[in-house]
């Protein structure tokens, strides 16, 4: 039997320990580890890769600290646009959605998109419908409210979020702080079987239906058990632009990079010149993790059968 392994993330940025209250700090923790746990526990049991990568980005949905699902952030127009996606890589089938509403778990409407769809890809009132057909659950839009991030949209509802030079130093900071919130899963079972799964509310203020990298297959989330499982977090268009997750595959495929070489090679290197924030999660065949980011944190947990456990925040945390 091989190693099997879970990591999580929860979204990166300018996350600083002095910003957090050690009352929130524990939030986070506690919310990391009971995402862990849901979806380890599905891989002890012997359970898929995908079924684990669905269960712990469920919970983390279902948490209100972070920005997907119960917590995510509202759009230009004040609502919640929700996006996802999940990949088996073993088969190498996907599904995802875009700029859903009142879906309470993103991530099992794009499993159903996979399962039963016959498409990759729903969008809006199509995946909509597609939620509605195969009784996955909604709730009413006070469901998705949070003070939290009603505050932050409320401040920066008047703006231009790409037009960030005139304004004030607090709101940059806001800004930095909120546009990179996504929560994700990539799992290595006993069968050496890959997958990843990516659940996100966008950015803060995000207008005329932008779509990031989440739901993007190969870009914000990909899985193939030949090289890797990724899930990304960060700020989207540079993802987009440098097809990341898909990037560190092929570096794995093609110049027998290792995974945390192929991450390294992304993250630090290419992004970073093309001025792009985040990280990503990944995991391989061999149920090795990798966990990496150009910021000053990203929220992540990894537990592996060999008794290798982390739920870490900011960048040099080892606790």
């Amino acid at each position: 039997m091989k190693k099997y392994s879970l990591a999580i993330h929860g979204g990166a940025g300018t996350i600083l320990k002095e910003d957090m209250t050690p009352e929130l700090e524990e939030q986070y923790r506690q919310g990391l580890q009971q995402a862990l746990e849901a979806g380890f526990s599905v891989l002890e049991n012997g359970g898929t890769s995908v079924t684990a990568v669905k269960a712990a980005v469920v919970h983390l949905e279902d948490n209100p600290l972070f920005n997907a699902g119960k917590g995510a952030v509202f759009t230009k127009k004040g609502i919640n646009e929700l996006d996802a996606a999940i990949m088996d890589g073993k088969t190498l089938e996907a599904g995802a959605i875009a700029g859903v509403r009142n879906v309470r778990n993103p991530v099992e409407l794009a499993e159903q998109v996979m399962m039963h769809s016959g498409h990759v890809f729903l969008s809006g009132k199509g995946a909509n419908d597609f939620a509605i057909k195969q009784g996955i659950k909604l709730e009413p839009d006070e469901y998705f409210y949070t003070q939290l991030r009603y505050d932050q949209w409320r401040e920066i509802r008047d703006s231009d979020l790409y037009t960030l030079d005139h304004k004030s130093d607090k709101l940059i900071r806001a800004v930095k702080e909120i546009k990179f919130g996504t929560v994700g899963a990539v799992a290595c079972d006993k069968n050496g079987n890959l997958a990843a799964a990516t659940s996100t509310g966008g950015m803060t203020n995000k207008q005329y239906g932008r779509i990031g990298d989440s739901p993007l297959i190969g870009i914000g989330t990909y899985a193939n058990n030949k090289t890797c499982a990724i899930s990304c977090t960060g700020h989207g268009e540079p993802f987009i632009r440098a097809v990341v997750a898909y990037d560190v595959s092929c570096l794995m495929e093609y110049k027998n990079m290792s995974l945390q070489q192929a991450c390294e090679e992304v993250i630090m290197k290419k992004l970073v010149e093309m001025n792009g924030e985040g990280g990503l999660i990944g995991m391989d065949a061999n149920g090795n993790a990798a966990l990496v980011f150009n910021c000053a944190g990203m929220y992540r947990g990894l537990q592996s059968s060999d008794g290798t456990g982390l739920i870490a925040i900011y960048d040099n945390d080892s606790k």
